[in-house]
């Protein structure tokens, strides 16, 4: 019994808590009538100005339907004048992609053609380049260095006997 005592509370507020919900619900509907008792008076006083409104809109309708028809018309005219400079223009830009990809295949030959010009012209620098250093340069390295030698022995030949003692200390104190 101890169980069913909680439970009976619980259900008696749930009810408390229907029957305001109810009495509320009452409440604004009353308030809902009233309001729309309201509308219903105010919306019959609006009726004649709404009838003397939708006349004035029925002729602004039908005035704006003629001119509609008249615009269209107009519409007409100038989409189909639109579609023919379209096509004009579509057939000059087919024409232009025509121009512009010979052009860039042309325009890729040429580079291409430069590219071995002046690959082949790099090569040939090279090559004399290579010429210079073996047939030129190289001996006259070569005969630069012998003379050298040859002027060193004069130099030493010339020179003659032993060397003074502050040359000989300079020479040791180089190596030091």
């Amino acid at each position: 019994m101890e169980v069913q005592e909680p439970l009976l509370y619980v259900m008696v507020a749930a009810l408390l808590i229907s029957a305001a919900a109810l009495l509320l619900t009452a409440v604004s509907m009353i308030r809902l009538a009233r309001a729309a008792a309201a509308v219903r008076s105010q919306l019959a006083e609006l009726v004649p100005k709404a009838e003397s409104v939708l006349e004035s809109a029925e002729k602004t309708l039908t005035d704006s339907h003629t001119r509609i028809s008249e615009l269209t018309a107009k519409a007409a005219e100038f989409t189909s004048k639109a579609n023919a400079a379209l096509e004009a223009t579509r057939a000059q830009l087919g024409r232009t992609d025509e121009f512009l990809t010979e052009l860039t295949g042309r325009a890729r030959i040429q580079l291409d053609r430069i590219e071995l010009v002046l690959d082949d012209t790099i090569s040939r620098v090279h090559e004399t380049v290579v010429v210079l250093n073996k047939g030129i340069l190289w001996p006259l390295r070569e005969i630069s260095a012998v003379g050298a030698g040859i002027r060193t022995a004069i130099h030493y030949l010339a020179r003659g006997g032993r060397p003074n003692v502050a040359q000989a200390t300079t020479d040791e104190e180089m190596f030091i």
